[in-house]
């Protein structure tokens, strides 16, 4: 990291309608720095970004490139000034190659009138080679993994010269060997003079891989700090304004009557490829069962077949005495069975319907908010402020679409229609992703509350240190089988990793495995 200044905002403010959202913020970028934003769901990280990147225009404040003052009004304008910016939800189109998605908006043409795709791809693989990126520029982006088109959201920047770049969240949808080759590209394009803010919840990534850090706290900069003198509880401490409690404490469970059983269950995925093979397993109430699991190993598609949202091949799926197995969503979930989804966008919001709305989506036709002809508004409403205060979900009104919210108060507005409920059975995957600490605190609380409850509780996380935390039983997942059902108290983190890199249970375990 070099002394030279390379970005300067100076009192930017952002006013909405009954929010301020950024409140006279100033932030320092270095070349060759990588500069953490810190801050719960709703403290102004992504306005802030949003408006270096040109989305926004700020109420008042001056932003500086290299020493000069620059006016951004538009992504273009951005980009102008050597400003990049990869965001949480990618802004890809799956049915063009790499190379369409990276020229789309930057486009030349040969005096034939016809794209110049090979110039375009060529240019892509020697980008691709210099930062490490290895993305092929001629396959087709909806059928790369997650990891893959990340390169390729770093490499549409790149293409366009950007030496500032902006990672907004950017290991919340990456399996963790993903998410260590996000941080060894990182490193590269900063030892090639690339500067990089980089937001983030997850304080132990901050404290590996920041020069420097910043906390937000309700739009304001409540502090600055280097990952020497800090640790997780101070950071925590810093976003929260309180202490937070990272340890999650709980009682034995009271197993009660089994609620679950999946017997022999067999599922395909999309391409006709075995992605659940022949698993076995039961749930009682009162226990966290864990799956744990590299992503991509079958949970996806565990949790769609126990949840009706996909098709069962073969096997059985009992759910309270009855066989659910190929039923639709809207019938286990009257059984008394709640699902926190793992892509909250596509499967847990209507992004266009406002928080009210969304917070009655599972039960809308149902008392109290229904009589049976006529939804009840009122009620609805009620229902919605209540919960929103409860949950903490940050908004101007229970009347915002829910696609305006930050990711973590989406996940907040699922996760309170979800808990508020009378359930047995609660399937939670992913249920604290792109969650800021002190929501990660409460979510946890609450789905040991449950289980103390009686309700049984199906925990799907690529979070290892939260399935350690919260099960009471952890079922490892390794192509599409589960290869080891253990005690969460008698196992340790390193035993749960090695399953499921692939070690058998015998070699990690001994006989008892």
């Amino acid at each position: 990291m070099s002394e030279k200044t390379v970005l300067e905002l100076k009192g930017i403010t952002k006013r909405f309608p009954g929010v301020l959202a950024n409140d006279h913020i100033d932030l320092t970028l270095k070349q060759g720095e990588v500069h953490a934003l810190l801050g719960e769901n709703g403290a102004g990280k992504s306005t802030l970004m949003n408006i270096l990147y040109g989305l926004y225009q700020p109420t008042e404040g001056e932003i500086y490139v290299n020493g000069q003052q620059v006016a951004i009004n538009s992504p273009g304008d951005s980009i102008a000034a050597g400003i990049g910016m990869v965001h949480q939800h990618f802004m890809l189109i799956p049915v063009f190659t790499v190379a369409e998605n990276v020229m789309l908006g930057e486009e030349e043409v040969s005096p034939g009138g016809f794209l110049k795709r090979r110039e375009a791809a060529q240019r892509i693989s020697e980008l691709s080679t210099r930062f490490g990126l290895e993305v092929d520029p001629n396959a087709l982006v909806g059928d790369l993994p997650v990891g893959i088109q990340q390169r390729v959201e770093i490499i549409k920047l790149l293409y366009r010269d950007a030496n500032i770049l902006i990672f907004d969240e950017p290991t919340a949808v990456l399996t963790p060997q993903e998410a260590d080759s996000l941080f060894e590209i990182m490193q590269l394009l900063i030892d090639q003079g690339k500067s990089i803010i980089f937001i983030t919840h997850k304080l132990r990534e901050v404290l590996d891989y920041a020069d420097r850090i910043t906390v937000l706290r309700r739009g304001k900069v409540v502090g600055a700090t280097t990952p020497a003198e800090a640790d997780p509880s101070k950071l925590a401490e810093m976003m929260v304004g309180r202490a937070v409690d990272l340890d999650v404490e709980r009682d034995p469970p009271q197993v009660g009557a089994k609620v679950l059983e999946v017997k022999d269950l067999l599922v395909t995925d999309e391409q006709g490829q075995i992605a659940v093979d022949n698993i076995t397993f039961d749930l009682h109430a009162g226990e966290i069962l864990g799956i744990a699991g590299i992503q991509g190993n079958g949970q996806t598609e565990l949790v769609e077949a126990i949840t009706g949202m996909t098709k069962v091949d073969a096997g059985k799926i009992t759910l309270l005495g009855e066989a659910i197995q190929n039923k639709p969503p809207r019938t286990i979930t009257e059984l008394g069975s709640a699902h926190i989804p793992e892509d909250r966008q596509r499967d847990g919001v209507v992004k266009d319907f406002p928080i009210v709305d969304n917070l009655a989506l599972q039960s809308y036709y149902m008392e109290p908010f229904s009589n049976g002809v006529v939804m009840r508004e009122d009620v609805m409403r009620e229902n919605a402020i209540k919960l929103v205060e409860q949950f903490d979900v940050r908004t101007p009104s229970i009347e915002t679409s829910v696609g305006s919210l930050s990711g973590g108060n989406q996940q907040k507005v699922i996760v309170a229609r979800e808990f508020s409920r009378d359930i047995k059975f609660l399937v939670a995957a992913q249920p604290t992703r792109g969650i800021d600490v002190g929501s990660i605190e409460y979510i946890h609380s609450q789905i040991v509350a449950k289980r103390d409850d009686g309700v049984a509780v199906l925990l799907v996380s690529t979070e290892l240190d939260e399935v350690m935390q919260l099960s009471d039983r952890i079922a490892v997942m390794f192509d599409g089988r589960i290869v080891a059902n253990v005690d969460a108290r008698k196992v340790t983190k390193e035993q749960v990793g090695l399953l499921m890199a692939g070690s058998s249970a015998t070699e990690v375990l001994g006989e008892e495995g």
